[in-house]
């Protein structure tokens, strides 16, 4: 079962398409969108929302844009201070000014923040975005992608990433990818001037004819990795490959991107489509996180590519999205990380499918390579979070809590979704502390405490439940053989003593009351008679195959000697003859052979009747004299003595149930002594004699036990002997 998520959601009044957080204070949330150029009725704008509640979210100031112009396709967050903040996004230019050459696509503005205690104030009152006017400005615009030469101008900004700031000389490197662009580009720029002006596009990577960029990530290398301060890596993927580099700051110098990874083309019989890159994220400086989804909408996958010091890649993890997810459309990544950083550390990702449902993954991997234990877990998956396709997720930054672990408050993270629907949505995910390695060490802080990944708990529970039902169907095995009620394969009948196999071992019962064992006396009689019947038969079709295959000879050797010594006229008639005696002797033998099939056949026949009659006489035999002695039973009085009581018992030698009378008066230690009224046994041997009895075909359950009442009965399968008068069988 999913955890529970604390979620709020607002509904604004046109489209979303992009969202960003404030990596430096989560309470803010900024997300852009619109109708485009030319719809009346549906505006373009930027939207600074307060998220500072869980259940609630609302509106603080606007940014409306020209309805002349294209609607805001992606933003990304460039820097924040405790009273505003600046960001990039990607906005076209009109129609009008794209066909003269002209497309200012990407603008810069800045949003101040409401003060503290007037946010604070307007949330209790529930006061939307028209009680706070902030200043809102438009810092610059401009247009760094190379002119489309294609007759109609459709190029728009797709991607807009921006590296977090240096902390040593606080240099940030920006990255924008072309969509629908004739030639595919990605442009590299300096993120930290005030505005788009003067020489500040670092590099230009062009991608070909027709290729584009699904997604770009920057990611800043530190002096641990040997690289001097102000280098970035930068990764890339088109629908099929990913590529990878470094660069610097200031350098102005084109990069060279090395091809990390190209996805195989599948086999002959697999069909020609591969699937396709949809985003990609850096991890570590040397760990990528894909997204990828397969052809035919047939899922999502999230993938590992670990990358060398020259940026050669290999798939080192794997996880398939849950099965409703058809096809992935974002994805969002957070670091959990620690003060100071521990040797393991744990990633946070999004997916959103075209299902408009959303899946949490954590991903528990090394700090630095080999990534040798790389753990996937699903975290939860949220359904339905909006009405339509969701456009973009973003989540907040997590940072480690400066306080000791004593006085540190809870810790959480958020996620923000938008969809065309014009809705945004804000999850509230909280963290688990999980003891430090080190007493010294600080404890982290995780969403999914370590443990097995999913697969390995998957194995797990498959490998348990197979031994389970292995052992089920083992002890249910020995059950039914120490009842009978299977041929013996384990000999599980010799496991126990014969007191317990005794009392365990009752043969089953079907609901006519007859037995599904047959009686083993009546297979033995039915088994011999069958074996001399069909040896007899077999005697005498050997004796007619020997006195006409002797027949035949004879006249053979008659011919040969006539066609040795006679006239060639005699031999010719003598083979004739032999020929027709040939013919005679093979028409007897048939006749013969169908002769004994049938005598065999009616021997068979009548074998299994007389068995059967002579059965069924003795059985109705009892039945009478049962039901004679309770038809005489019914007009004594209860007190009499002088009453010949009727006796039952079964005999071990031919295996049926002999039945007479028991005389009054017997002597003491005789065997008619031993015999005890039906009232008188144990719930056991009642249980076992109307088995029996009803195995006889002499009694059944509908009659009652009122018929038994005054009956004596000896033990069942044991000899009564002289307790017997009048024995019938």
């Amino acid at each position: 079962m999913s955890p529970a998520v604390a979620s709020a959601k607002l509904t604004l009044s046109y489209p979303l398409y992009a969202s960003d957080f404030d990596p430096q204070n989560d309470n803010f949330l900024l997300v852009g969108g619109g109708g485009g150029e030319g719809r009346t009725g549906v505006g373009n704008k930027i939207t600074l929302i307060n998220s500072s509640r869980k259940h609630t979210i609302s509106e603080v100031v606007d940014i409306d844009l020209s309805r002349d112009e294209d609607s805001v396709t992606s933003l990304a967050i460039a820097s924040s201070t405790v009273s505003s903040v600046t960001t990039f996004a990607g906005i076209n230019s009109s129609q009008a000014d794209q066909n003269a050459g002209k497309n200012d696509h990407l603008r810069s503005f800045r949003l101040e923040y409401p003060p503290p205690k007037r946010a604070n104030a307007e949330e209790s009152k529930d006061v939307g975005a028209q009680a706070y006017r902030g200043q809102t400005a438009a810092l610059g615009r401009a247009s760094l992608f190379t002119p489309s030469t294609a007759p109609k101008k459709e190029t728009y900004q797709r991607v807009t990433r921006l590296s977090r700031p240096c902390k040593i000389n606080g240099g940030q490197l920006g990255a924008i990818a072309t969509g629908l662009a004739p030639k595919g580009e990605v442009v590299l720029f300096d993120a930290k001037t005030n505005g788009p002006m003067g020489p500040w596009v670092e590099a230009r990577i062009p991608l070909g004819q027709g290729v584009e960029a699904a997604d770009v990530d920057i990611i800043g290398l530190n002096n641990n990795e040997g690289s001097p301060p102000g280098n970035f890596a930068v990764a890339y993927c088109t629908d099929y490959e990913v590529h990878a580099f470094s660069m610097a700051l200031k350098q102005h110098s084109t990069p060279e991107p090395r091809l990390s990874y190209c996805e195989p083309h599948p086999g002959v019989f697999a069909g020609s489509a591969r699937p396709k890159f949809r985003s990609l994220r850096f991890i570590t400086p040397h760990l990528l996180l894909l997204l990828q989804n397969r052809p035919n909408r047939q899922g999502a996958d999230l993938l590992l590519l670990e990358l060398s010091s020259s940026f050669q890649g290999k798939i080192v993890g794997r996880k398939s999205l849950h099965r409703g997810i058809n096809a992935a459309t974002a994805l969002s990544v957070t670091h959990l990380t620690s003060s100071p950083p521990s040797e393991s550390n744990q990633l946070v990702a999004a997916v959103a499918g075209q299902d408009t449902s959303i899946e949490i993954v954590t991903i528990e991997h090394p700090s630095s390579p080999p990534y040798r234990s790389l753990i996937f877990k699903t975290h939860t998956l949220l359904r339905s979070v909006h009405p339509q396709q969701v456009t973009s997720l973003s989540f907040s930054v997590s940072s480690p809590p400066v306080a000791t672990e004593f006085s540190a408050p809870p810790q959480y993270i958020k996620l923000a979704s938008t969809s065309i629907a014009s809705t945004v949505v804000v999850h509230t995910f909280p963290l688990f502390p999980i003891p430090p390695a080190q007493k010294s060490a600080k404890r982290r802080y995780v969403l999914t405490p370590p443990g097995r990944s999913d697969a390995a708990t998957m194995g797990l529970s498959i490998l348990f439940s197979a031994l389970a039902i292995a052992l089920g169907a083992f002890f249910l095995q020995a059950f039914t053989e120490i009842r009978g009620g299977s041929p013996d394969y384990l000999g599980a009948k010799g496991w126990l003593s014969q007191r317990v196999h005794d009392y365990i071992a009752i043969p089953y019962i079907l609901e006519n009351g007859t037995s599904i064992a047959p009686s083993t006396a009546a297979i033995s009689t039915l088994s011999d008679s069958a074996s001399l019947s069909a040896s007899s038969i077999a005697d005498q079709v050997t004796n007619t195959l020997s006195d006409l295959t002797s027949s035949v000879s004879n006249t053979a050797a008659t011919a040969a000697k006539e066609i040795l010594y006679d006239t060639p006229e005699e031999a010719k008639a003598a083979v004739s003859s032999a020929l027709d005696a040939a013919s005679s002797a093979v028409s007897e033998l048939n006749a013969a052979s169908e002769a004994y099939s049938a005598t065999a056949s009616s021997s068979m026949t009548s074998l299994s009747s007389s068995a059967a009659s002579r059965a069924s006489a003795a059985s109705h035999h009892v039945r009478d004299l049962l039901s004679r002695h309770y038809e005489y039973r019914q007009h004594q009085p209860p007190d009499s003595d002088d009453v010949h009581h009727m006796v039952i018992h079964d005999d071990e030698e031919s295996g049926k149930l002999k039945a007479g009378f028991h005389r009054p008066g017997a002597e003491e230690g005789s065997d008619e002594a031993k015999v005890r009224r039906f009232e008188e046994l144990s719930t056991r041997e009642k249980e076992l004699w109307k088995q029996r009895l009803r195995e006889a075909g002499v009694w059944a359950v509908d009659e009652g036990e009122a018929v038994l009442k005054g009956v004596f009965f000896g033990s069942v399968a044991g000899a009564v002997g002289a307790a017997v008068r009048g024995a019938m069988g």
